[in-house]
């Protein structure tokens, strides 16, 4: 298997090489030269099946040549067997009348970033011993990608990890997550901006070839082609425990970055009958918009009750404008560079056609997302996170019900917003048993100014202090 860049100026890599390289050298995202294809037999044999062997069966042709099949089966029942606090690993719980949600939050740090970055910290640690190569991870977080990917990457000899996240915009739970792990290969950094700032400062690092090359950068956010990938697999296993592939099912998607329903389309591309794809977002609407008006525009970044969608910013959307323009990456660089110098650009009526024809999107702000957390405690007895809420709320407007299954990811456990959750609902999550002295752990970060030279003089100057 063949990757390449969707800007289509940087040398192709296998699955190894766009591990370790996260961003492509020409500043795209690294996308299958082909996708593989799915018989419906195929699907239908997956029946039955654990989460690990469905895993197995979806991630092989992607790792092909890189991994050999021993050793993802030896990574996935490790990753899937023992991380996991569900027997079912994705457990699908009925709401209503062909009304699902996929809990994902099953793993260790309670939400559905866990999936990928529990099995890309294996990865890292599979290909830097086969190279005796040292790596460094620079990634920044909303809240839920940093504690996943720092709880997959602590303690490995041959990382080190710095994770920035937006100071004061993350929850008192989400913080504490990644602030309390204490390794030495840790190094948690509070940055005084908005996510899309980490973003940025994480995207213009890597853009800055000399620096990347000098400290062997690599990524966790899912503009590593690896975190996608992983997330593949509960589309497959969620639509085969509801009949696929004989029946199509529809799901809402809670995303501000836009990587978790980019895996949704890519499972729809191997053949899994998704018959719709619902794009949930919060206020900060940009997904939405763009649907609507056909105009790709950033605008304020607002804080939410939903802290890890508040992004203006979605990296991966760069991935399916690659799909929409023909797979034209000179027609990527024109759009991306248009946003680099505007904030913002517009869809070709033919980009637009085909997005609305994959994509429906929904907006639900603070009052929407309070309302249906009241509404689905009452009805069906369950509290759901904030950002589970808009999923629902969205699957609730836009994906009719009928002979079709409807599923709202569940992406993050209520514990996790706990305010949120007291606000709407009156009750207060606690804690599982495996983090309830959290608040009482030691805690270390640093804060940082949002400015790329402070940022790569920290990453220079080494690991924890």
């Amino acid at each position: 298997m063949k990757y390449i860049s969707t800007r289509g100026q940087a040398e192709s890599l296998d699955f190894e090489g766009v591990t370790l390289t996260g961003l492509a050298r020409d500043g795209g995202l690294y996308v299958p030269e082909i996708l593989p294809k799915f018989s419906a037999d195929k699907i239908r044999a997956m029946r039955g099946k654990s989460y690990a062997e469905i895993a197995f069966e979806v991630i092989q042709p992607f790792v092909v040549g890189s991994v050999s099949d021993a050793d993802l089966k030896r990574m996935l029942e490790t990753t899937y067997g023992n991380a996991f606090r569900h027997a079912a690993v994705a457990p699908l719980v009925q709401l209503d009348t062909n009304e699902w949600l996929l809990e994902l939050f099953h793993g260790p740090t309670l939400a559905f970033k866990d999936f990928a970055l529990q099995l890309l910290g294996r990865f890292f640690d599979h290909f830097t011993a086969k190279r005796d190569q040292k790596l460094t991870i620079l990634g920044a977080t909303s809240g839920d990608t940093g504690s996943a990917a720092i709880e997959g990457c602590r303690g490995r000899k041959n990382v080190s990890i710095f994770m920035l996240h937006p100071k004061g915009r993350v929850s008192d739970v989400q913080r504490k997550q990644m602030t309390t792990v204490l390794e030495p290969n840790v190094v948690n950094i509070a940055v005084e901006g908005t996510f899309d700032d980490c973003q940025a400062l994480v995207k213009a690092c890597f853009n800055d070839l000399s620096f990347r090359d000098e400290v062997g950068l690599t990524a966790v956010n899912s503009i590593n082609w690896a975190r996608v990938m992983a997330q593949v697999v509960y589309y497959f296993t969620s639509a085969v425990s509801l009949g696929a592939p004989d029946r199509a099912v529809s799901y809402s998607v809670p995303t501000g970055n836009f990587g978790d329903i980019f895996a949704g389309y890519i499972a729809k591309g191997m053949g899994l009958p998704v018959h719709t794809l619902a794009i949930a977002t919060n206020s900060n609407d940009i997904l939405a918009r763009t649907l609507e008006t056909g105009s790709y525009s950033s605008g304020v970044t607002s804080a939410t009750l939903s802290p890890s969608m508040d992004i203006q910013v979605s990296s991966n959307f760069e991935r399916l404008l690659f799909d929409l323009s023909g797979r034209n990456g000179e027609q990527v660089r024109t759009y991306m560079e248009t946003f680099q110098n505007e904030k913002s650009f517009t869809l070709a009526p033919e980009h637009l056609e085909l997005l609305r024809a994959g994509f429906v999107a929904g907006r639900v702000d603070d009052a929407m997302t309070k309302a249906a957390m009241r509404r689905y405690q009452q009805k069906s007895g369950y509290i759901a996170d904030p950002h589970t809420a808009v999923g629902l709320d969205v699957a609730n407007r836009y994906l009719p019900k009928g002979a079709v299954p409807v599923v709202a990811l569940s992406t993050a456990h209520p514990v996790k917003f706990g305010t949120a959750v007291e606000e709407a609902c009156g009750i207060t999550p606690t804690l599982p048993d495996h983090m309830a002295d959290l608040f009482e752990r030691e805690e270390r970060f640093e804060t940082l100014p949002n400015d790329i030279k402070a940022l790569q003089a920290r990453v220079l100057s080494g690991g924890s202090r």
